[in-house]
């Protein structure tokens, strides 16, 4: 991903703030520039939304949008570190952007607080440099993904259930998610979090790992998760990668596409997308 620089000069407080990120060679003062002109949608502010937001505002990401609809609930407190007792019954947006103004005034928060569907999708996505998902239901996750392919933008995934993570990144002409999934599973095979449930650190986990891929792709550092699937088992401790490959069949970036504009998803999948936050 290219990130245009800035020219603007960095002043004595961001020096500061930042300042061990510019002395990395992999940052510097022009890395500093590609984050703080760069701009993030992530859709959901729960569990995997919470550090995914947090990091990349600290680490200076000039624009963050945030796209949930949800309120905060006692049980999202386990886990969603966005939010707090006090935030019990607030809109999870205006949660979210006070948190992250807290941590980091200088950053841009635009709180998309309205569901993801196939009517605002294409909107949303297009005014950002890359999406990252944190959806936990298979509609929003197949709606994130085709919305984010079609708008020709990178795609940060991860998904979280008990001890399991798992976490990629598909650019646009070298796979996407349904490559590795081209149908979804029968409406109540795999449970969701609210249902099976999920370990309160593992988010903190898969989304710290989101967030890097997310910072490695705006300054154009290392090597990404693409074409590669970071499985984590956090109850042996064990992580692991498989490789992914672009599926020629597959409907969305195949050869001979048929899935060209957003569709209904929730048909697609045989069950309700529901919002798009995290469980």
């Amino acid at each position: 991903m290219t990130t245009k620089i800035s020219t603007q000069t960095l002043t004595a407080n961001q020096v500061e703030r930042y300042s061990r990120h510019i002395i990395m060679p992999q940052v510097g003062s022009n890395g500093q520039r590609k984050l703080m002109n760069s701009k993030v949608l992530i859709i959901g502010a729960g569990g995997l939304g919470s550090p995914i937001s947090i990091y990349l505002a600290l680490a200076g990401v000039g624009t963050i949008g945030i796209v949930d609809f949800d309120v905060v609930d006692l049980s999202n407190l386990q886990r969603q570190i966005l939010h707090q007792n006090d935030d019990i019954g607030r809109r999870k947006v205006v949660s979210a952007e006070n948190t992250l103004k807290s941590y980091n005034p200088e950053v841009t928060v635009i709180p998309h607080e309205q569901p993801l569907t196939s009517e605002n999708a294409m909107a949303i996505t297009a005014d950002y440099d890359i999406i990252i998902n944190g959806a936990d239901n298979f509609p929003a996750r197949y709606l994130v993904n085709d919305a984010a392919y079609l708008n020709n933008k990178p795609l940060v995934d991860g998904s979280i259930l008990l001890f399991d993570g798992q976490a990629t990144v598909f650019i646009p002409g070298k796979g996407c998610y349904r490559c590795l999934f081209p149908e979804p599973p029968p409406p109540g095979e795999v449970p969701s979090c609210a249902e099976a449930g999920v370990l309160g650190m593992l988010p903190g986990l898969v989304g710290s790992i989101q967030a890097a891929e997310t910072v490695k792709l705006i300054l154009d550092a290392g090597n990404s998760l693409a074409g590669r699937l970071l499985l984590v088992d956090a109850l042996d401790m064990e992580f692991r990668t498989v490789k992914l490959r672009r599926n020629e069949e597959c409907p969305l970036c195949g050869n001979n596409p048929t899935v060209t504009e957003l569709i209904d998803y929730e048909v697609f999948c045989g069950m309700p997308a529901g919002d798009a936050a995290i469980g």
